[in-house]
């Protein structure tokens, strides 16, 4: 396991993702101080989830064409840049276009990071979620910082937030080296064209599109549930319970922090009793967890059912990202961008229809139907197969290739 680029790319992705959580902890603010309704701020949601998990797998693919290990810090300065102008817009239009831009710049960042992840950590599923808990970190502290900002200065010192990008973005310019190999392959040697179809793909394994097909049903599952809690639990806490927006805020805060526990230990887990331990574990948890979400009758309750909620959710994600890569391993790029993305973007796509539900019935209307959609991922995840980890190798940049590749 190579730590120091580990623990840099986990630093990235907890920049990355700190962008990727503001959004949903400036909902509240955007409610209260521009009078956006509850079908208004489920676009905005849509706008960051939605059309960045369409675009992650274009990104996927493109990764593994070739490295593009430049897409990283874009993508994460992008984000900064869109949820800092969405702050200092004055029209929803112009709010929503740049909430797009920042989910744009999620996009970017995923595939090629999580691809290089996966060759600094190889098979372990405790790298990958230590890679996977910098990201979940960004989300906990997204509500906090956002609450400090825009509750503290208002929407005029939007610009505030941008400072951890160019932060990462220094450290990026002088570390980046650190950063230009290949990413993630499946074995040792580069093997294409005949070659690779005579020995058929990597490591001689071929792509198995059912169960990756399955894998994706289960993710769709679990990002509509996922989405719409983390766009709601907040206001679900002021409206309905009659909290403060800092209070909401923590239950925010609650919910996200919980699922870096879950990363780390759903890596802990799965390497010692294997990752469809924590997949399997991880539903079966989650699904009493976020009924007690659609019940609660008191803050504490909600607070507590967030936080076992949030543990139980991201109990499978190391596991599901690296299950991805092995069912399509001659394909890690695109295995990430449509689990990161597409799958994610049934999160994105149903916010709007939740958003109406809201306004129609109110907000444990739409948790008590989450319960019911997430039956179905419970069920598909109990039947997911297993695969024998791949054990990937970084390999150097095509440049230091083409010197040693041997003639002739």
């Amino acid at each position: 396991m190579k730590k120091g680029q580990l623990g840099f790319l986990a630093g990235t992705h907890m920049v990355n993702d700190l962008y990727q959580g503001a959004i949903p902890a400036m909902l509240p603010f955007l409610m209260a101080q521009r009078h956006y309704s509850y079908a208004a701020v489920s676009g905005l949601a849509f706008a960051a989830s939605g059309i960045s998990s369409l675009f992650q797998p274009v990104f996927g693919a493109l990764s593994d064409q070739k490295p593009r290990p430049w897409l990283v810090p874009t993508g994460f300065t992008a984000a900064a840049l869109g949820v800092m102008a969405a702050g200092l817009s004055g029209t929803y239009l112009v709010t929503w276009l740049c909430v797009a831009l920042a989910g744009i710049g999620i996009a970017a960042y995923h595939p090629p990071a999580t691809s290089q992840a996966r060759a600094a950590g190889g098979s372990s599923q405790k790298a990958m979620s230590v890679f996977s808990v910098g990201g979940t970190i960004g989300g906990a502290l997204a509500p906090t910082l956002v609450t400090l900002v825009i509750g503290g200065v208002g929407f005029s010192g939007s610009y505030l937030l941008a400072v951890p990008a160019l932060v990462m973005a220094v450290l990026w310019v002088l570390k980046g080296p650190w950063m230009r190999w290949r990413g993630h392959t499946p074995a040792a040697p580069l093997v294409t064209g005949a070659a690779a179809k005579a020995g058929g793909g990597a490591a001689g394994r071929a792509d198995d599109w059912r169960s990756f097909a399955r894998l994706v049903g289960v993710i769709v599952g679990w990002s509509i549930p996922y989405v719409t809690v983390t766009s709601m639990v907040s206001l679900h806490a002021e409206r309905d319970l009659g909290q403060s927006t800092a209070a909401g805020a923590a239950v925010l805060s609650t919910y996200t922090a919980a699922g870096a526990i879950g990363v780390l230990l759903g890596g802990w887990l799965g390497d010692r009793r294997g990752r469809m331990t924590s997949v399997r574990t991880g539903y079966l948890v989650a699904l009493p967890a976020l009924l007690g979400i659609a019940w609660a009758p008191a803050y504490p309750v909600l607070v507590v059912s967030a936080g076992v909620f949030g543990v139980a959710m991201f109990l499978p994600f190391a596991a599901q990202v690296t299950l991805a890569q092995d069912y399509l391993p001659n394909r890690p790029g695109t295995a990430s961008g449509l689990t990161l993305g597409l799958a994610m973007a049934a999160g994105g796509l149903c916010s709007p229809l939740f958003g109406w539900l809201a306004d129609a019935r109110g907000l444990p209307a739409v948790f008590y139907v989450l319960v019911a959609v997430f039956l179905v991922p419970v069920v598909l995840a109990l039947r997911l197969p297993d695969r024998t980890p791949t054990a990937p190798e970084a390999h150097p940049a095509p440049e230091a290739e083409a010197v040693s590749a041997p003639k002739g």
